[in-house]
């Protein structure tokens, strides 16, 4: 399994904060929270649910900023943003909780998820089972596997821990052998496909292209970063791809959810929080 040196460092940091997490909260107390928390919302269903009618079903991200980019929205408010994405036609949306690499916050998936209706994935970087029982502790309806983070055993348990607590989980592939891996280990239905070379950060669609033929027609491919107009779009829907996980094209944009509807949905041509799309 080869490491890309970034994410080596950012997973050398998450098993430092697991610890200090784990020192502040036991886990048998998250387990008590997790019980308590809102029923889950059904993010696989709802995504499954609309690539069948051939229409997108959009991950719409909540990120402030990126190891690569750095700031990337500097007005950040997770719950206005939430509701822009709803508004826009997204299926789920996608919280960055990583505080030292992305700026990002458990807090902001709460907001987030409290503002709206839709189904939320916590996109963080799993290595241990306690952070899955968390996230559905905050509320969270899925969790991101990266299998170039992980072992084959690791990628199991926390796929097992996931689905006794009600979660759906998203495994996030980068090359063929990512995707065979995932393909043996695990069963859920949701395959993302990132398209950035985790090495060079380089983005290619080609990348989902190229794996598509060899995933299962009963899993629904997720094609994951370099989706910036509607030429990409169109690509990817050529090729029978309906759903897309989009963050930053959106976090760019003065109003998220109405870059949603002019990518995604331009027949619509309504306005989204004021803002007209025509």
């Amino acid at each position: 399994m080869s490491v890309p040196t970034v994410l080596e460092k950012i997973l050398a940091r998450k098993a430092q904060e697991v610890a200090e997490r784990r020192a502040r909260v036991s886990l048998a107390e998250l387990e008590t929270q997790a019980k308590a928390a809102d029923a889950p919302r059904g993010f696989a269903n709802a995504l499954i649910a609309q690539a069948k009618l051939k229409q997108p079903a959009v991950i719409a991200e909540i990120k402030k900023a990126s190891p690569s980019k750095g700031v990337i929205r500097e007005h950040f408010v997770p719950h206005e943003i939430a509701v822009s994405y709803e508004k826009g036609g997204a299926t789920c949306l996608s919280v960055l909780t990583d505080i030292d690499y992305f700026q990002g916050s458990d807090l902001f998936l709460q907001q987030a998820r409290a503002a709206c209706k839709l189904p939320v994935i916590r996109k963080d970087f799993m290595v241990d089972p306690y952070q899955i029982v968390e996230a559905r502790a905050l509320g969270a309806d899925c969790v991101l596997l990266i299998v170039s983070a992980l072992d084959d055993v690791k990628m199991a348990e926390l796929a097992a821990v996931a689905k006794g607590v009600g979660l759906d989980v998203l495994v996030e592939v980068h090359d063929g052998d990512e995707l065979e891996r995932a393909l043996n280990i695990l069963d859920t239905p949701l395959v993302g496909v990132n398209n950035r070379n985790l090495h060079t950060f380089d983005v290619s669609l080609e990348t989902t292209l190229d794996l598509l033929p060899r995933i299962p027609r009963d899993r629904l491919v997720i094609t994951e970063s370099g989706i910036v107009n509607r030429a990409d779009v169109e690509l990817m829907e050529i090729s029978e791809v309906y759903s897309f996980l989009v963050g930053e094209t959106f976090m760019r944009a003065e109003n998220p959810g109405a870059e949603l509807q002019r990518l995604f949905f331009p027949e619509r041509g309504v306005s989204v929080s004021g803002s007209t799309l025509d």
